[in-house]
């Protein structure tokens, strides 16, 4: 893939995946193997209090074309068809759940060495169109984020974000829900050796004039073994170990405890995912 400013999905990414990634309250099983043929099975099981979900996937690949198939508990079919590079820099994507009829929708992503483009639109009669375009270069991005609801006439959603990347570091600031929310972030490399990240999230609502404030870490205790712990203004601490007993096979524990009311349970959730 042409190597650019990316998606605008991406502006932010670094320092959500360190705040929020593999933290969970609930219980998480995981399971995937393969075929003679290819064919990628994964069964998967998450607990929610007294709530046991649990849905099956498959994943074929040929050539360019990739499709995702998952059933769930509700009998729900998702299926996404995805073709890379059909053109040099573009990505389609097609999906849709049965049975509700009005899923259907199609998506085109373009990159290019100074923007990327991501283009989406239902299957209705009237239906909701995406958009989102990112222009700049690896070091700076500046991009938006809409939905027009044409049933309505009304946007839907008008996001706009500002990115700044640097050797280790990557600044990111987005104003979203319609202007109504100022969210700027902060993700820096202190260690490449041992993967050691720091990051912080700062969010500003204008309607309600409420501030929240994340700050977290992560630091790699062998190559097998990483550690992340994280605390906002609220008082919430959480943390989180996770480690690789085999290729591709993760064990993960994180809890939440909250300092204000220390009196109360922590959180703690369990995640075990099994590759062959």
């Amino acid at each position: 893939m042409v190597k650019g400013p990316g998606l605008y999905s991406e502006i932010g990414k670094k320092a959500r995946d360190l705040l929020y990634k593999d933290y969970q309250s609930d219980h998480k099983f995981t399971v995937t193997t393969y075929t003679a043929a290819g064919v990628a099975i994964t069964s998967s099981g998450v607990k929610k209090g007294e709530l046991f979900l649990a849905d099956v996937s498959t994943q074929l690949k040929n050539k360019n074309i990739t499709t995702d198939v998952k059933v769930d508990t509700n009998s729900n079919l998702f299926t996404t068809i995805t073709v890379d590079e059909p053109a040099p820099g573009l990505k389609s994507i097609f999906s849709f759940i049965v049975p509700d009829q009005r899923s259907g929708k199609v998506e085109l992503q373009y990159q290019h060495e100074y923007a990327g483009i991501s283009t989406g639109i239902g299957f209705t009669a009237n239906p909701i169109v995406n958009f989102s375009g990112v222009v700049g270069n690896n070091s700076v991005a500046l991009g938006t984020d809409l939905s027009f609801d044409t049933a309505t006439g009304n946007f839907t959603k008008c996001n706009a974000g500002l990115s700044y990347t640097h050797t280790d570091l990557i600044a990111s600031l987005t104003l979203n829900d319609k202007g109504d929310t100022l969210n700027a972030s902060y993700y820096h490399i202190v260690s490449p050796l041992t993967n050691t990240a720091v990051g912080a999230e700062l969010t500003h609502s204008f309607s309600s004039n409420e501030n929240t404030l994340t700050i977290g870490t992560q630091h790699a205790l062998d190559p097998l073994t990483s550690v992340k712990a994280r605390v906002n203004n609220y008082g919430r601490a959480s943390a989180l170990i996770q480690h690789e007993w085999r290729p591709k096979s993760l064990f993960t524990i994180s809890g939440e405890v909250d300092t204000r009311a220390i009196e109360k349970s922590a959180k703690i959730g369990l995640a075990l995912a099994l590759k062959p």
